[in-house]
This record gives structure tokens, C-alpha cells and sequence, in this order.
């Protein structure tokens, strides 16, 4: 067991938005978001890298010119 000093007002909110009855709940759904949220913001980099090394981002910012020139 785990014993940690959480913010009460947090706590309550948190509980409130989730939907759930149990402090562990919402400090175990609060973690888990967290983790996946982070998990999905380096996937989305390491994306964004292998785009730019492709040129494909380049490419984008290109064609935007073009359109927004256009117009």
C-alpha cells in the first residue's frame, strides 16, 4: 500500500469528472491517462520525425504556400 498527500479539492474534481466512487479509482484512472498520454504524444513525435525526414513536411508547408498564394 501507498500512502500519498493529494490535493482534496483535486481529488473531488477529478472523482466528480470520472464518474467514480473510490479515491483509488481516480487516482488509478488519473495515472493510467497520464500514461497513455505520454505514450501517444511519442508516438506522435517519432511520427512527426520520420515525416520530416521523408520531406513529406516540407512538402506540406509547400503546397500550403501554393494554395494560400492562390487564392
Amino acid at each position: 500500500m501507498t500512502q500519498i498527500d493529494i490535493d482534496d479539492d483535486a481529488l473531488e474534481r477529478a472523482m466528480a469528472l470520472a464518474h467514480v466512487r473510490t479515491k483509488k479509482e481516480a487516482v488509478n484512472l488519473a495515472l493510467n491517462f497520464y500514461a497513455e498520454q505520454q505514450e501517444r504524444a511519442a508516438r506522435i513525435s517519432r511520427h512527426f520525425e520520420r515525416a520530416h525526414e521523408w520531406g513529406a513536411v516540407e512538402d506540406a508547408e509547400r503546397l500550403h504556400r501554393a494554395e494560400k498564394h492562390s487564392r
